[in-house]
């Protein structure tokens, strides 16, 4: 039976990228409004309302008014903004982690932000496992390309041909960290260090690890073979067993829905560069959207998906 989908926000980057993802796909048709009625209450609340599946791509105030909009209790969520991400009543919709029957039968989810993806995919099943421990003050430094800032900073970047490299969030307390530190179990907030570089989408996130100084903890070995078990049998996650001299991030990468992890370590394991890569569009949000939305309409979590 075909479901219908709402996209509110269809005309921003992740919007357009989840609609990309639904064309052609007999499971699902979707409700769209023209440029007028996009922005006329009344419409968007007949089509919240009307609708199997929503899905917010909304700033923050924007995804909570939406919500508030909804006046029956049959309509399920998906929210791509990082208004519900620790929000009581919410799933957070990280199906490797949190488990695809808990999203499949959740009604409201919450979408992970790009950088917090990285994170809790590396972090989470290792201290869920004991091997890292959770009071440790964690540091993440991350880069990603300009998409993920939305259509201000996509105009800044493509405007300005002279920007390098731009580091952000330098007075702590980014958005994305209260995630990063609940959905992880962690004791202290991470410090987060991310930047943006000079390409539309692709990101690295790493977390370094004095191994040596931390106690009960596994070795860069072990650490590879914990996340290798943790995520065996997912199309979408991969942990590559590999030391390579650099990591590339392309200005000319192409959209994908994967996340791949490493674990680096030095020779005699007394650190290691945890380090995952991700298109910021497409694990990082879109991607993770239809993912989300195939399982709570009971499909393959893989549908429509760019691996």
């Amino acid at each position: 039976m075909t479901k219908t989908v709402f996209i509110d926000g269809a005309a921003g980057t992740t919007g357009l990228e989840i609609a990309d993802r639904l064309t052609g796909r007999a499971e699902f048709e979707l409700i769209l409004l023209d440029d007028a009625r996009r922005k006329d209450d009344a419409a968007r609340a007949q089509a919240l309302n009307a609708a199997d599946f929503v899905i917010l791509c909304l700033p923050d105030d924007a995804a909570k008014a939406a919500v508030g909009m909804i006046r029956n209790d049959t309509t399920r969520v998906i929210d791509a903004s990082s208004a519900h991400r620790v929000a009581p009543g919410w799933t957070y919709g990280f199906p490797e982690v949190v488990g695809r029957d808990t999203v499949a039968a959740a009604r409201f989810v919450s979408n992970p932000g790009c950088y917090p993806t990285g994170f809790i995919a590396l972090v989470a099943p290792l201290v869920k496992a004991g091997l890292l421990p959770a009071d440790w003050p964690y540091v993440c430094h991350a880069v990603s390309g300009y998409s993920g800032g939305g259509k201000a900073l996509i105009g800044r970047f493509e405007e300005d041909g002279d920007i390098a490299f731009r580091a952000y969030g330098l007075a702590l307390g980014h958005k994305h960290v209260p995630e990063m530190t609940a959905h992880v179990g962690l004791t202290h907030a991470p410090i987060f260090a991310p930047a943006v570089v000079p390409a539309h989408r692709g990101m690295l996130v790493e977390v370094p690890l004095h191994l040596s100084m931390m106690p009960k903890t596994g070795d860069p070995a072990a650490l590879r073979a914990a996340l290798a078990e943790f995520y065996a049998g997912s199309e979408i996650v991969t942990v590559v067993d590999d030391q390579p001299d650099e990591l590339l991030l392309r200005a000319s990468m192409a959209p994908v829905d994967t996340l791949t992890l490493r674990v680096l370590g030095a020779a005699d394991g007394s650190q290691a560069r945890m380090v995952a890569m991700l298109d910021n569009l497409g694990k990082g949000a879109s991607g993770a959207a239809v993912q989300n939305l195939n399982l709570m309409a009971g499909l393959s979590e893989t549908a429509g998906l760019r691996l």
